[in-house]
Parts: C-alpha cells; structure tokens; sequence
C-alpha cells in the first residue's frame, strides 16, 4: 500500500489526480488536502498511525499557505524531513524550480493536461520509490519532464 498526499486548491486537478491514481496497478490511499495549513495539521496527525506518507505532491499556488511554505516547514521538521515531496505546479518558471530545489523537495513536475501524461508522471514518481532514496536528487534529474 503506498500513502501518498496531494496539496493543492484546486478541485479539478484532485478529481483528476484521484482518477489517475485509480487506474493505475498500484495499490494507494490518497489523502487529498486544499490548503497549506490543512497539509501541516495532516501531517503532524498522521506521521506515525497511520504511517507518513510516501510521496506528497505539493501545489505552490494555495491559499492560507502556501507550497514554498510547506516546503519549509517540511524540511525543517525532524519529523518530516525524509518524506519525498514532489512539486506539482503549473509554473515551470526557471526561479521557481531552483527555489524548490534549493529548499529541499525530491522532483518538480510541472502539471500535464491529458490523462495519459499525468498517469505517466504519477507512475514515474510511484516507480522511482524516493521514500528509500534518503539521498538529494541530482538537479540535472530534478525536473520530470514526460
């Protein structure tokens, strides 16, 4: 079973990541949040029981909090710090990915628009099992482009 977050303000882009996700050959439980503030209080719920999260896919874009933010807090937190987080955004700004990288998420993905290219992102992202990979990725492999 994989645990997998989605952050992002968007009800469009959830129902259409939970679509995804559900055609895949993965067995997964999606916990969908709306805001930043939502993700942080999640995340310290349910860090333990039930387990962390496998990956987090993080929108930048979100009210109350936003993704930057989030990343922060994230990394900053001994407790969160290990949980890949995968930027999930529809900027693929040059400043914005390198902010991202800097401040410590896994990958960045900019959001595709057809059903088959956000399957392909989410099973790259699920195959590549960045939650036993403790190590940075290397930023020339940071941007998933599919």
């Amino acid at each position: 079973m994989r645990y997998i977050f989605l952050a992002d303000d968007d009800a469009d882009d959830c129902t259409f990541f939970e679509e995804v996700l559900q055609d895949l050959p993965v067995q997964a439980q999606l916990t969908i949040v709306n805001d930043g503030v939502e993700l942080m209080k999640t995340l310290d719920e349910t860090v333990f029981e039930p387990p962390p999260p496998h990956v987090i896919f993080l929108d930048l874009n979100m009210p109350r909090k936003n993704g930057f933010e989030c990343l922060d807090e994230i990394r900053q937190n001994p407790r969160f710090k290990e949980i890949p987080v995968v930027i999930f955004s529809t900027s693929d700004n040059n400043e914005t990915v390198d902010k991202t990288y800097n401040q410590g998420a896994n990958h960045y993905i900019r959001k595709p628009g057809s059903h088959a290219a956000l399957k392909k992102v989410i099973a790259t992202v699920l195959d590549l099992e960045l939650w036993k990979q403790p190590t940075k990725t290397p930023r020339s492999k940071f941007l998933l482009m599919l």
